[in-house]
């Protein structure tokens, strides 16, 4: 950045004046400097400047202020006066900006002229009279004439003392739009025979340092009694009148009534106490009421208007009323454009957003109109950029291509909202200098492709395809796979691509529930020299098929002991006796199961619950019905083609094993018998028991040995085909593979207040041998567990395949 060298050439200190810096390129922070308002020199050196070309633009007609290129040093051309720049407006702002070429920057400079207090109040009126009737009441206001202040803020006008007397205090009021005023209160009733007039001294006090003041005489004449004083039909009048009506025209009519006769009744109109602005602007017909303009109206300049109404009867009986006018903005300024500075030749090559050139633009007008929008009316790769609130920059928006165009006359367009619509148009000439450079682009950011599992190799999957704008050599693509940035080169072994036309094909049959989705690069390069590339990721998405069977986890269907249900002949119609549970390795719609009964020793005894396979009893069981009771539960899904596999289950019907357990009996009142056959179902169970986990002990050590065997067997070559063992790196989510083998579960009876139901506590899973050479199973929330985690190594844990809440 460039360095600022400050140096003040005079010491005189008469208020302060704020520059400033405003960087319109890069981004940079606003720099900003002080310096003492009546000065010749700000002092602010940059380097290079003659180099660089630097000079100075004025938004206006007029520059303050000018430029030394060898020093850096810039000057006031003339004394700065803030009332006669800005008038009553605070702040005051001077605009410019600091052009500099090679390269080309704009610097946006504001000058603000803070106001001292060079200025004192000062009443229109030095000497006003005021006549007031004797008869007024206490606590009657008159309103006076405002002061007059140049200056603004604390410098300004602040308030007003009145001189000691007996009669009235003063109290100071605000107006909505313009200085402050005092109204006389009457605190002491009048007395035409005392003392026929009252002289008061009024003084209007600034706030600057040290304050300024100035002062008027009020004569008060007091008048003899008068029945009635003039009333105005409304307290304060309203109207709205745009900005280019003409001298003469009329803003609004008040009207005042007087219940005297004789010249007591007449009325005449009257603008008094009002600053000087507002007489030189509007004036009132003494007679109609009808206030008319005097002078034109500037919206920019002052918006609104109050208006101090005075009506006056012929015995001098005085009444007030407001007029607030609303100046109505009209949009009568086209927007000015001021173009800084133009690029020389523009290479075809310059990146997105290069400055071509500054320009800026002011509309005069603020509400109607004062939205201004720039555009360029070609369809040219060049875009209009705000840089900072009224500046705008030309740049590039697109690629360039000199061979296509070689230059561009550019038409911007500045419009204002209006109504009606005023624009200005202005003519940019632009060339464009020659450079080849054009990569290819691919036609998506990326691609999702889709394949369904159980293809055939070879099978085509999809295509990508890029453009270069270039031609010849430049513009033929040459498309190639990218290994993974781990270096792991499997993603050859599953898709292939053709480099002249970027077909891709399947290499390998996809099972969906070992690999979901895996993605990879695709790199395309032209045969420019050097060379240029893209890359784009290719995501392809493998399709679900209705290739696996339901799998039954309970009952077990190929244990080394019956699974048999115990119903006790007690029950009651609806007795929940078992739950068959299956699971579905596919996924979707595939996955849904519903569970039928397809055979029964006694249909009508039974029935299967479709949506979670409870198997209740319809009826009451009676004494004619067999013990042994032969279900074959029929659990298909709901793919396409159906798939479906069958479990068969044999209930036991028994006497008496439910009582023990669904009713708690006092000990006290009744006493304990214990019931033959109760004592020889108890000793059966705890042999079968004995002998279940004897086996499922023998399988686990088989089990185990067998792992051992498996993993000294598998090579790395064989992992790596593995069609379930597919790169981590290239799964999407995780590998779901069906179970195999059944899962068996411990089962004991629970109590009830009711009814005797089964319930399964938890069931155990040894840790059989997985098929494909994978041992991940699903879980419920459908991530993967691998077969030798701690969860896996005891026997009496959970398996991977929990059963839900609400099949136990």
């Amino acid at each position: 950045m460039a360095v600022v060298r400050r140096k003040l050439l005079q010491s005189r200190q008469v208020g302060s004046l704020l520059l400033f810096l405003c960087i319109s390129v890069g981004g940079e922070a606003t720099i900003r400097y002080s310096v003492a308002e009546e000065m010749e020199n700000l002092g602010l050196e940059v380097g290079k400047l003659a180099a660089r070309g630097a000079r100075l633009v004025s938004e206006g007609n007029r520059l303050h202020f000018r430029l030394h290129r060898k020093t850096g040093d810039l000057f006031v051309k003339e004394k700065l006066d803030r009332e006669s720049l800005c008038g009553k407006a605070d702040p005051c702002v001077l605009h410019f900006e600091i052009v500099l070429v090679e390269p080309l920057q704009s610097f946006r400079a504001e000058v603000r002229v803070f106001d001292i207090n060079d200025n004192a109040p000062i009443f229109p009126n030095k000497e006003p009279l005021l006549k007031i009737p004797e008869s007024t009441p206490l606590g009657s206001r008159f309103p006076l004439q405002s002061a007059q202040d140049l200056d603004v803020g604390l410098n300004g006008l602040q308030n007003y003392t009145l001189s000691a007397n007996a009669y009235f205090h003063l109290h100071t009021r605000f107006r909505s739009h313009g200085p402050k005023y005092a109204e006389l209160v009457l605190a002491k009733p009048l007395d035409r025979e005392e003392h026929p007039e009252v002289n008061l001294t009024i003084t209007a006090v600034d706030g600057g340092s040290p304050p300024k003041s100035g002062t008027a005489h009020i004569r008060v004449e007091v008048l003899d009694v008068n029945d009635h004083v003039p009333q105005f039909s409304r307290p304060v009048y309203r109207a709205q009148v745009p900005e280019d009506s003409a001298n003469g025209s009329l803003v609004v009519t008040v009207t005042a009534t007087d219940l005297d006769e004789g010249s007591n009744k007449k009325i005449s109109y009257s603008l008094a106490q009002n600053p000087e602005a507002i007489l030189q602007t509007f004036q009132i017909d003494s007679e109609t009421g009808e206030v008319r303009l005097r002078g034109p109206l500037d919206f920019e300049a002052i918006e609104t208007y109050d208006i101090d109404i005075q009506a006056t009867d012929g015995g001098g009986l005085s009444a007030h009323s407001k007029v607030l006018v609303e100046v109505v903005d009209v949009n009568d300024n086209p927007p000015e454009v001021t173009v800084s500075s133009v690029s020389s030749a523009l290479p075809e090559d310059s990146p997105l957003r290069t400055v071509v050139a500054l320009f800026s633009i002011r509309d005069r007008d603020v509400r109607v109109g004062g939205k201004i929008t720039c555009f360029l009316r070609e369809d040219v790769p060049f875009a209009v950029k705000p840089t900072f609130r009224n500046a705008y920059s030309l740049v590039t928006d697109r690629g360039l291509d000199r061979e296509e165009v070689s230059g561009y006359n550019i038409t911007l367009v500045a419009m204002d909202t209006g109504p009606p619509n005023l624009s200005t148009e202005t003519v940019i000439e632009v060339l464009i200098s020659d450079i080849n450079d054009n990569p290819p682009v691919f036609q998506e950011d990326s691609y999702i492709l889709t394949v369904r599992e159980n293809n055939s190799p070879a099978v085509f999957i999809g295509k990508v395809h890029a453009e270069d704008l270039d031609l010849g050599e430049n513009a033929q693509v040459t498309y190639s796979l990218l290994p993974p940035e781990s270096g792991d080169l499997s993603v050859f072994a599953y898709v292939s691509i053709n480099s002249d036309n970027g077909k891709l094909y399947a290499l390998r049959t996809m099972d969906y529930e070992a690999i979901q989705d895996f993605q990879f690069v695709i790199k395309a390069t032209d045969g420019g020299f050097p060379s240029l590339s893209s890359q784009v990721t290719v995501r392809v998405v493998v399709l679900d098929d209705n290739d696996n069977r339901p799998m039954i986890l309970y009952p077990l269907q190929n244990g080394t002991l019956p699974c048999n249900d115990l119903v006790p002949r007690s029950a009651e119609a609806g007795y929940l006796v078992t739950k068959v549970v299956a699971v579905d390795g596919d996924s979707g719609q595939n996955s849904w199961l519903s569970y039928h009964l397809f055979k029964a020793s006694d249909p009508g005894l039974f029935s299967v619950q479709q949506q979670n396979g409870e198997i209740r009893t319809l009826r009451q069981i009676s004494e004619r019905d067999p013990m042994m009771q032969k279900l074959i539960i029929l659990v298909q899904d709901h793919g396409q083609p159906v798939l479906s596999t069958t479990a068969s289950l044999n209930i036991l019907l028994v006497d008496g094993f439910s009582e023990p357990y669904l009713q708690f009996r006092d000990p006290s009142k009744h006493p304990t018998m214990v019931n033959p056959s109760t004592k020889y179902l108890v000793i059966s169970l705890a042999v079968l028991s004995f002998l279940f986990l004897l086996s499922v002990t023998g399988i686990s050590i088989i089990h185990i040995y067998q792992k051992i065997k498996y993993r000294e067997k598998v090579t790395i070559q064989e992992h790596f085909y593995d069609d379930c063992n597919f790169p981590n790196h290239l799964v999407q989510g995780g590998a779901h593979g069906p179970l195999s083998q059944p899962c068996p579960y411990e089962m004991c009876s629970a109590t009830g207040t009711g009814t005797s139901e089964f319930r399964f506590l938890k069931r155990f899973m040894p840790n059989f041998p997985f098929p494909h050479g994978t041992g991940e199973v699903k879980t419920e929330a459908g991530s993967s567990v691998p077969p030798d985690s701690d969860r896996n190594r005891s026997l009496g844990s959970e398996s991977h395949a929990r059963v839900p809440d609400d099949y136990m």
